[in-house]
């Protein structure tokens, strides 16, 4: 058994920790009754949804599996395509809240950093 890279288990560890946050904070958005302002409902379930794929990856990159970076690009992809109507929403008027920008612009940012690390790790075939 090989060690795992230390960049293995800082992907991982950020994945987990990022999508903990990600499955409470839009938990509490959606359920907790609490007024949002003006959200894009679209964005805040995916956003919700996508935090147990977070945890999911997260584990599958600790565990070094083989599925684990395609999972991580995925999640990237769909957090792009996403970004994309959220911007696209925008862009015709629609009512947004300026931190879902931002927020959307971090998972973007992060995901697309995890995917990176993820392809550049030697993974079981």
């Amino acid at each position: 058994m090989t060690a795992r890279p230390l960049s293995q288990s800082i992907i991982a560890g950020v994945a987990v920790v990022f999508g903990l946050a990600t499955v409470i904070s839009g938990g509490r958005a959606l359920f907790g009754g609490a007024d949002m302002g003006a959200v894009v409902p679209v964005v805040l379930w995916f956003n919700f949804m996508t935090g147990f794929a977070y945890l999911l990856a997260g584990i599958g990159l600790w565990r070094g599996t083989a599925w684990a970076p395609a999972l991580s690009i995925g999640i990237a992809t769909a957090t792009a395509m996403v970004l994309a109507f959220f911007l696209w929403h925008v862009w015709r008027g629609g009512a947004y809240e300026s931190r879902t920008m931002a927020a959307m612009v971090l998972r973007l940012g992060i995901w697309v950093a995890i995917s990176t690390v993820a392809v550049k790790i030697r993974w079981p075939r």
